[in-house]
């Protein structure tokens, strides 16, 4: 059986063994629910839970661990936060732009459809990056750190900047899904009032995420029950504070538990820059290939002439190449520019030089 090459990390990033490990420990040996229980098993439950905090906000450089709340996941949060903003704040006006993933955007587009919000676009420049000098007033600004398409990072200070340049209340939003596999995150730098990422892209387990709240005393919880509460007498309720408030319910503790060890992992990655430029330059000699991503991206995206990318898909799979094809929870991007969806090459640190070599030759026998 042929060796499978899984160039689809953008999309889900494989699991090394010291998170399966770590994972499967904290479930033999220290397994319990967390905040409800005094025994030695709930108390390292408990400290797993903060260690994994603090290390969660030392890895976005966030100024306080009760900023960092747990979610499960990129989509999770981001619909979250709108309710929350929604729950806090008088929201007229949102800004979106071409660049967003779905998560980001139809959450917002849903609402402005039952006329409870209005829609504004962010332009874009020519090379599809967000165009902060013409920067809408808006409410809310929606910012998507970097396409899972195109993977270029934006310039997510300048966007902020330019929002509260336009109004200095406005609440920034930003996805971070794509952009955490690749660059690091400083949310003080960036100063957004909100961030969300998913653990799983940068190998970490399915179901956990994390959702930054820069003022999280400036909103209401978007969920209630266990855990959040502080106190109950009749009808009346008292909440706690931050992250608690925003965690009602049991967390995914044993992702959470591998989470820090996922992050660890991945910054000893340098990065998949010499496999990502070998790939571009040998396809960008192919033809019938156009490439739609620039030489300096974090991913290879490209479509075929006369090809349906599905087809692409079939094709390759064929060979034990795992590549993804379609609309990459990107749909307005596709659109913008006039095609309906792409192949996404994108690695990490299990792929080698050697499947490089491997794939381009087989892509090389498809299009031919």
């Amino acid at each position: 059986m042929n060796k499978n090459i899984y160039l689809d990390a953008a999309a889900s990033a494989l699991k090394p063994e010291s998170v399966i490990a770590a994972e499967g420990a904290f479930l033999r040996e220290s397994y319990a629910n967390t905040g409800r229980g005094v025994c030695g098993r709930a108390a390292a439950a408990d400290k797993m839970l903060a260690d994994a905090r603090f290390a969660v906000a030392d890895f976005i450089s966030a100024e306080y661990p009760n900023q960092v709340v747990f979610t499960s996941g990129t989509t999770d949060g981001m619909n979250r936060i709108v309710n929350i903003v929604r729950e806090s704040c008088d929201i007229k006006t949102v800004a979106v732009s071409d660049l967003d993933h779905h998560s980001a955007r139809m959450p917002w587009e849903h609402l402005a459809r039952t006329g409870k919000i209005k829609l504004v676009k962010i332009p874009l420049t020519k090379n599809y990056d967000i165009d902060y000098e013409n920067m809408p007033t808006a409410d809310v600004v929606v910012i998507t750190a970097m396409s899972n398409v195109l993977g270029a990072a934006q310039n997510v200070r300048e966007i902020v900047a330019a929002a509260r340049a336009k109004k200095r209340n406005v609440i920034t939003i930003v996805d971070a899904a794509q952009y955490v596999a690749h660059k690091p995150i400083n949310v003080k730098t960036w100063n957004c009032d909100f961030m969300c990422f998913s653990g799983h892209k940068i190998g970490a387990d399915t179901g956990v995420g994390v959702m930054y709240i820069a003022n999280s005393d400036s909103y209401n919880p978007d969920k209630f029950g266990g855990g959040m509460v502080q106190t109950i007498s009749g009808d009346n309720w008292t909440i706690d504070a931050s992250p608690n408030k925003f965690e009602a319910g049991t967390l995914p503790l044993t992702q959470i538990a591998g989470l820090p060890v996922a992050i660890q992992e991945w910054q000893s990655w340098s990065g998949a820059g010499d496999i990502i430029s070998y790939m571009y330059d040998a396809l960008s000699k192919m033809s019938h290939i156009r490439l739609l991503t620039e030489p300096d991206a974090k991913l290879i995206s490209f479509v075929v002439d006369n090809m349906h990318v599905l087809d692409f898909g079939a094709l390759i799979g064929a060979h034990d190449i795992c590549v993804r094809v379609g609309n990459m929870c990107a749909s307005w991007i596709h659109s913008a520019m006039g095609i309906d969806g792409s192949i996404r090459i994108s690695v990490g640190p299990w792929n080698t030089m050697d499947d490089a070599k491997v794939v381009v030759d087989v892509i090389r026998g498809i299009v031919k």
